[in-house]
């Protein structure tokens, strides 16, 4: 990866991902996001026995974000193994819309690095987002 940006949220997501806690599905997600002024969060996926109780990594990675006072994210990593692409889900597609302009960099990556990298408005066309509750 030639980017430094890119790499930075290569590793954080690497390294959140180790962290994760899945010790239902085996299934481990690593996620970072960055904001505009080049701020990284991480997050990982936090399974419960419960499963609808299960929080996401880039839910994770957008609460540490809003947490630390940022509200913009300009890129984000998700980091998962398997063959098909590791895509956020559509429950973490709004929440990344919620802060995120719809050019916004989505990247797809296993730990050989990145898979396949998506704008927003490409993973979630025609989107609701807060323009739509302005007066």
């Amino acid at each position: 990866m030639a980017d430094p940006q890119l790499q930075t949220l290569f590793e954080a997501a690497r390294l959140a991902r180790e962290r994760a806690y899945a010790p239902y599905s085996g299934f481990k997600v690593g996620a970072a996001v960055a904001t505009r002024g080049g701020a990284v969060f991480a997050g990982c996926n936090v399974e419960n026995a419960a499963f609808p109780v299960v929080t996401c990594a880039e839910a994770g990675a957008i609460a540490a974000m809003v947490a630390a006072g940022e509200a913009r994210i300009a890129a984000v990593l998700v980091l998962g193994e398997g063959e098909a692409l590791v895509t956020p889900c559509g429950a973490c597609r709004q929440r990344i819309r919620e802060f995120a302009a719809p050019d916004a960099l989505i990247h797809t990556a296993d730990v050989n690095g990145i898979r396949r990298s998506f704008r927003l408005d490409e993973l979630l066309p025609f989107s609701f987002g807060p323009e739509n509750l302005a007066p």
